[in-house]
């Protein structure tokens, strides 16, 4: 029997094997709840990658704001450069890393507007200053000044002074429905851990595949 003592992790995996899954949403989630309880910063961080009408790839921290078995979901402007992109072009990818657990997530899928009731509800969760802000700002567009923002946002403010402050109509969000996913773990010696969930259409079984490193 070979001896693979050198190249075992020095500390073991806290959700057991992690290649032995069989669906990707479950392993997602058991990383996700780990990343919650290690990572000092933002969790929910995920880069978001879109392209442009030239082919010209655009990457960007956003928060998953939510996720279920029909993807993940943030929230932006409508006008600002992703949503344009993504009104070109709907699809995206998207990477999770959690430096503090070695760990990162691929996922790539088609994406799709939330519906008008989602975007209320999950509006209606933000802290007042943000949804001024969201209706302050232009964003992706020149800026003058940060002066000239922070009277946009006086100027905001001073028409919601009481009550609730409403969903701008340019401000929404999307769900990546993925089609791919891939987890990896760090090893050392670049002797990682990576396997593929891969399926043909959204409801139909997924296929895994163990990757070299």
């Amino acid at each position: 029997m070979t001896d693979t003592t050198s190249i075992k992790h020095p500390t073991p995996l806290t959700s057991g094997d992690f290649t032995a899954a069989e669906e990707p949403f479950a392993l997602f989630g058991d990383w996700f709840a780990e990343a919650v309880k290690a990572e000092p910063n933002d969790p929910n961080a995920m880069a978001l990658a879109t392209v442009d009408a030239d082919g010209l790839p655009d990457v960007r921290m956003v928060l998953m704001k939510g996720y279920d078995a029909d993807g993940f979901v943030f929230y932006s402007h409508i006008a600002s450069q992703k949503g344009r992109e993504l009104a070109a072009n709907p699809k995206a990818a998207l990477l999770f890393h959690w430096k503090s657990l070695r760990r990162q997530v691929r996922i790539r899928g088609k994406v799709s507007p939330v519906t008008e009731a989602e975007a209320d509800a999950y509006f209606a969760t933000r802290p007042r200053q943000a949804q001024i802000g969201a209706w302050a700002s232009k964003q992706s567009q020149p800026l003058e000044s940060r002066f000239a923002f922070e009277q946009a946002i006086a100027k905001v403010a001073a028409r919601h002074l009481v009550g609730e402050v409403p969903r701008p109509p340019g401000w929404s969000g999307w769900r990546i429905e993925p089609a791919r996913f891939e987890f990896w773990h760090d090893r050392p010696f670049r002797l990682h851990d990576r396997i593929e969930f891969d399926r043909a259409a959204p409801g139909q079984p997924w296929s895994k595949t163990r990757l070299y490193p």
